[in-house]
Parts: structure tokens; C-alpha cells; sequence
């Protein structure tokens, strides 16, 4: 009997629980700083950082396929022993809860800007956490179903960038093409961290209906986030000038402000209101898993007192600790520094170590 088959999740869901947890707070921000970091090359690094992404999600299929039943912190128990699962498993509710507090963050300090300057932090969060309560302590089958709505239910947004740059674009910005490529590996970097998310595969996999199809899968899930990463980076460097596009902080909004109607004025305020919706899909996923992690560590089959707990340590932070923006991009770029080992290079040796690890195996058996 299948350990997760309570809660198993479709291919489409696996996808678009991926593609959401890779699309977020990252989009609004990514186009000034490639622009900053490679100029006008700026779109590049975005094929380069897929290109990783994949190349380090097929790793991690290739791990779980070693034991398809169970996560991570299962396979490392089997091989490894009690402890180090244990370990891992509380290494991974840290990094699942603290990356989804900087996104949620991140997110109230977008509405506090944009939409409601007057509202302190805390209590958007506490109007934030209900509907993440009420949506993610169902499990991945139910975050997978409103990650998939959310995906169909905003299709419509790229219509406005169409809008905005049929009054103003100009193909010449992005010219010269391959200037200095050397800037352009270096901005790499910075754009494998935009696709941070596919780990959650290291938690989904198990549940996943057809495992054969989990490689197709995260492939599907990182060139939709590719997509996306392309066509608002190069909507803002066709809009803004190489100089101008580093002066707004996201320029993905910013370049909205052209977009009027004769029934609507600051659409960039409709737009962010229904990214807000784009933005949960990346939260809550990490939020269940880092709960996920915790009763995986204590034994327990109920994960929604300790997500109910984790919302409440949030909130009671975000009351005590009013958070600035320098401050949540301090605590994004220690994030994204400490985890990329973990996710890039890390998997790596360990799947080279189960690979010879069965080879020496089966040659003692046989």
C-alpha cells in the first residue's frame, strides 16, 4: 500500500504546484536587477538559469526514484539511518518556514506600497493567514487544485504588458546582443535563484499518480516559469531604456502606470491586487512544507496545528518586528545563498553516492 496515496496529486497539479512556488515575489523585481548586473544581455541568463533548474530537477528525480514511496527524509533514513533523516527533516521545516515568512512578507510589504499604505503589517497578515490556513492544511492535493485555478484564472494578465507597449517599446534597447558575456554567466547566478522552488519535488514526488511522468513534469514547470521570466524581462527592457529601467525597484509594475482606460484608472493596482493570488501560490506550498517536515519529525499524520502554529509565530513576529524592504532583501539574499548549495550541489554528490552505492550492492548480491 502506498504510504501518501490519502493525498495523491495529478501531473497537471504537480506542475503547476512547481511552476507557483517558482513564480513569485522574484518577477516583479528580476528585470532591474539583470538589468543592473548584465544590461541590456540582461534576458540571457534566464535561458542559462533554466537550463540549471532542469538539469538540477532531473537529479532529484533520479534521487526519489530510489525510493518512490517515501520523501526525502524516508530515503535518507533507509540509507543513512534514523538520525540523519531526522536531521534533514528538521533542516528542510527551517529552510520550508523561513522562505515561506520572506515571501509572505515580502508580499504585505507590496500591499502596504500599492494598495493600503495605512494598514499595519501584522494585521495583513492575520487576513492572509485565514484563507492560507483554510487552503493549505488540506495537503498538496488541495494547494495543487488552487494553483492550478489560480494559473487559468490569470491568464488575462499579459494583456495589460501588450497594452503598455503598444504605446511605448523600442526593439533597440535590447541591442547589442552578446556585449559582454562574462557579466552575462555572472547574472546567472541571480537567476537560479528566481527558480528556486523546484525542490518542493523532493516532498511532491511521493505523491505523485504517475512517478514515470515526474521528469516531463518538472521540465514542463520550469520552461513555464522560463516563459514567464522572459517575456516581462524583455517587456521592460523594450519599454524602459538600459539606464532607465535600473531607477524603479519593480519595474514589472511600474511599467502598468501607461496602461489607462476610459472606465479604469492605476491598473498596475488591479494587476498587483490579482498577483496577490499569483504570490500565495508560492507561500503556501512552503508553508505545508515546512509542516510537512515537522510532523514527518514528530511521528504525526495531522499537519494543520503545527501550520496553525507556524501562522501564528508569523504574525506574532511580523506585530513585534516591523520589516522594512532593505531589510526583507537582506533576508532574501541570505536565504537564497545558504539554500543554493543545498539545491544545486548538494543532490548532486548524493545521487552519485546511491549510484555507487547500488552498483557495489548489487555486485555483493550477485
Amino acid at each position: 500500500m502506498k504510504k501518501y496515496a490519502y493525498n495523491e496529486i495529478t501531473l497537471m497539479q504537480y506542475i503547476f504546484l512547481i511552476h507557483g512556488a517558482q513564480v513569485g515575489i522574484g518577477v516583479l523585481q528580476l528585470p532591474r536587477i539583470l538589468a543592473e548586473k548584465a544590461g541590456t544581455d540582461g534576458w540571457i541568463p534566464i535561458i542559462f538559469g533554466w537550463m540549471a533548474s532542469v538539469a538540477a530537477s532531473l537529479i532529484m528525480i533520479q534521487i526519489m526514484k530510489k525510493y518512490p514511496e517515501g520523501t526525502l527524509f524516508d530515503l535518507c533514513t533507509k540509507y543513512f539511518g534514523k538520525w540523519a533523516g531526522k536531521a534533514i527533516a528538521l533542516l528542510s521545516a527551517l529552510y520550508f518556514a523561513y522562505s515561506g515568512f520572506i515571501i509572505f512578507q515580502r508580499a504585505i510589504l507590496f500591499i502596504q506600497v500599492w494598495i493600503l499604505p495605512g494598514v499595519d503589517g501584522y494585521v495583513l497578515m492575520i487576513l492572509f493567514a485565514i484563507p492560507t490556513y483554510t487552503i493549505a492544511r488540506n495537503g498538496f492535493r488541495i494547494i495543487g487544485r488552487y494553483a492550478e485555478l489560480v494559473f487559468f484564472i490569470t491568464l488575462w494578465m499579459p494583456f495589460f504588458y501588450w497594452v503598455a507597449l503598444r504605446e511605448n517599446h523600442h526593439w533597440i534597447h535590447l541591442l547589442p546582443l552578446f556585449k559582454d558575456m562574462k557579466k552575462v554567466l555572472l547574472a546567472t547566478q541571480s537567476t537560479s535563484y528566481s527558480f528556486y522552488g523546484f525542490e518542493l519535488t523532493f516532498l511532491l514526488y511521493p505523491f505523485l499518480q504517475k512517478k514515470q511522468k515526474a521528469s516531463i513534469g518538472i521540465i514542463i514547470a520550469n520552461s513555464l516559469t522560463m516563459l514567464v521570466f522572459l517575456f516581462v524581462t524583455i517587456a521592460c527592457f523594450v519599454f524602459f531604456s538600459p539606464d532607465q529601467i535600473t531607477l524603479f525597484n519593480e519595474p514589472t509594475v511600474s511599467i502598468l502606470k501607461v496602461v489607462e482606460f476610459r472606465f479604469l484608472e492605476r491598473m498596475e493596482i488591479i494587476f498587483l491586487a490579482f498577483y496577490l493570488m499569483v504570490l500565495s501560490r508560492t507561500w503556501m506550498p512552503y508553508m505545508y512544507g515546512a509542516t510537512f517536515c515537522t510532523s514527518w519529525l514528530f511521528g504525526k499524520q495531522d499537519h494543520s496545528k503545527h501550520l496553525l502554529l507556524l501562522l501564528l509565530l508569523m504574525v506574532m513576529f511580523m506585530y513585534f518586528v516591523v520589516p522594512t524592504f532593505n531589510q526583507n532583501d537582506l533576508l532574501q539574499g541570505l536565504s537564497a545563498k545558504i539554500a543554493f548549495p543545498f539545491i544545486y550541489i548538494i543532490p548532486l554528490f548524493l545521487w552519485i553516492y546511491l549510484s555507487i552505492h547500488e552498483r557495489i550492492r548489487g555486485r555483493v548480491t550477485k
